[in-house]
């Protein structure tokens, strides 16, 4: 591949990210797009609920089994290193794009919240979960994070770049993992909860779960060793229910920019 054509197709990889990104928001919050959560398609309850489950089964999938060190391997043997990040970009945005495209509501309410002023409060958590997201993107490496900055590099002829090094920044002070969190908190701050969004929060929420814990830490793991561990023991995984212990403990921003896995959601 050139090194314009890898350029460009990085670009258009990061664009069509941004779109879904911005997409899922309106998706999620059921504002400003065509299709959300709870407008658009439906069916017999048990279609959707095997449609939607099937959908999101295939993003984890997805998501998941393409960050794995030894996918990566593989994938690159075929796919050229600098756009193998652009790629997996690229692939995620169109897993979730098929989920906002094919996603049938369950129209079933299990909560609402009337008063005004708790409405507004619910809007402004989910707001500021979404916002933990993307500013918790700059404090590791965004432009990594997405595959920018190994197709720039790659244009200007320039090898791969040497590992930042292990350090502490901002939010993975508190937590380990704080792009999860503000999806956590993104998904369930809601004061319309319908049987459809419940479902999304759940399966999010397990997924989640399930792949930072056993997939993602073990990876950080099998990389940074004791270094990780202690990381671990000192800074809680998702709920910062306790600050970490001493100043010079190792922050999840650098590995997880490098690791790859559910931290690296676009999303």
């Amino acid at each position: 591949m050139s090194r314009l054509s890898a350029l460009l197709y990085g670009i258009v990889a990061y664009t069509v990210f941004l779109l879904s990104f911005l997409y899922a928001i309106g998706f999620v919050a059921g504002i400003g797009v065509p299709r959300t959560l709870d407008e658009g398609p439906t069916g017999p309850l048990a279609v959707a609920l095997a449609i939607d489950l099937l959908l999101l089964g295939l993003f984890a999938l997805q998501h998941s089994g393409m960050a794995r060190p030894a996918f990566k391997r593989w994938w690159t043997r075929y796919v050229p290193a600098p756009v193998e990040r652009s790629t997996y970009v690229l692939a995620s945005s169109l897993v979730l794009a098929l989920l906002f495209w094919q996603w049938r509501t369950l129209p079933l309410p299990i909560w609402q919240v009337d008063y005004e002023p708790a409405r507004w409060a619910l809007y402004a958590l989910a707001a500021i979960g979404w916002l933990l997201v993307l500013t918790g993107t700059f404090v590791i490496d965004h432009f990594d994070l997405f595959g920018l900055r190994q197709v720039w590099s790659y244009a200007r002829g320039r090898g791969p770049e040497a590992d930042a090094p292990f350090v502490t920044r901002a939010y993975y002070r508190i937590v380990r993992h704080p792009l999860m969190l503000g999806f956590l908190i993104a998904f369930w701050s809601t004061p319309d909860m319908s049987a459809g969004h419940l479902l999304f929060a759940l399966m999010t929420t397990g997924y989640i779960l399930i792949a930072v814990r056993f997939l993602e830490e073990r990876d950080l793991v099998a990389r940074y060793g004791d270094t990780y561990r202690v990381y671990q023991h000192d800074v809680p995984m998702l709920l910062p229910w306790r600050f970490a212990r001493g100043q010079g403990t190792p922050s999840a921003g650098c590995p997880l920019r490098h690791a790859g896995g559910s931290e690296r959601m676009p999303h």
